[in-house]
């Protein structure tokens, strides 16, 4: 019977098999990192770009101009020719992105102004028409100081001489006075929950206003008392283009 003799790998072998298996480690992790890289620089270039995503665009047809809400500003925009006429910044506007809340809105008062809400805090930011200089404006809550919410949707009532702004969190309407001063929770026969648009209705013939709530869901209709002090909650009796 024939037996093989096999020599034991010497320190010199063993300490070359070492480093050969630790090269070729290497090599994998390096080549595992660099495919990674491209999908890191996609993602650092969207990123980048979210600073100018578009949030709200809102038309005044009395000035012929666009005002159209981004996440570095406010932009206005000749209707027409689609000239820029003017940039403003918001001095200490935060923000939630969206996909964790509604988007913040922009509204005009009758004297042009823009306004612009935060969907974070209860704050205002008014960008005065003519001069485009901008004043903060946080308004005294009569309800829910001590919650943390936001307003979504915003409107301006001209017949009511008021602002109207929803809470879409927490799916509170809210009724602010024209100088922004004070903010009054309105009583509503149901929540308005994750409502991210509100408007005016269209019809006219009524004498009490009528707004329009409007998620991704559904469109709602808020009627409201002649103090407007509380209004009902109507599904899908909105005549008003939900605007999502």
């Amino acid at each position: 019977m024939r037996y093989e003799t096999r020599q034991m790998p010497t320190a010199v072998e063993f300490s070359k098999a070492v480093v050969v298996t630790a090269v070729l480690l290497v090599a994998v992790l390096f080549s595992a990192l660099a495919s990674a890289a491209p999908t890191v620089a996609r993602s650092a270039s969207t990123e980048a770009s979210d600073d100018v995503t578009l949030l709200r665009t809102v038309h005044d047809s009395k000035r012929n101009q666009t005002w159209v809400l981004k996440r570095d500003g406010v932009y206005l925009h000749d209707a027409g020719t689609q000239a820029l006429k003017a940039r403003v910044e918001l001095p200490g506007w935060i923000y939630a992105r969206p996909g964790y809340a509604c988007a913040p809105d922009i509204a005009l008062d009758e004297q042009g102004a823009a306004v612009v809400s935060s969907n974070a805090v209860p704050t205002l930011w008014r960008i005065d028409p003519v001069t485009y200089a901008v004043s903060v404006h946080a308004p005294t809550l009569d309800a829910d100081s001590g919650r943390d919410f936001g307003f979504s949707g915003l409107v301006y009532a001209a017949d009511q001489g008021a602002f109207f702004a929803t809470a879409a969190s927490h799916g509170s309407l809210w009724r602010i006075d024209p100088l922004l001063r004070r903010a009054q929770k309105i009583a509503l026969s149901a929540p308005v929950t994750g409502a991210c648009v509100l408007t005016l209705e269209r019809t006219r013939i009524r004498r009490t206003v009528v707004l329009c709530a409007v998620s991704q869901q559904s469109s709602l209709a808020l009627h409201f008392t002649p103090d407007q002090r509380s209004g009902y909650v109507f599904a899908d009796r909105c005549t008003q283009d939900n605007g999502l």
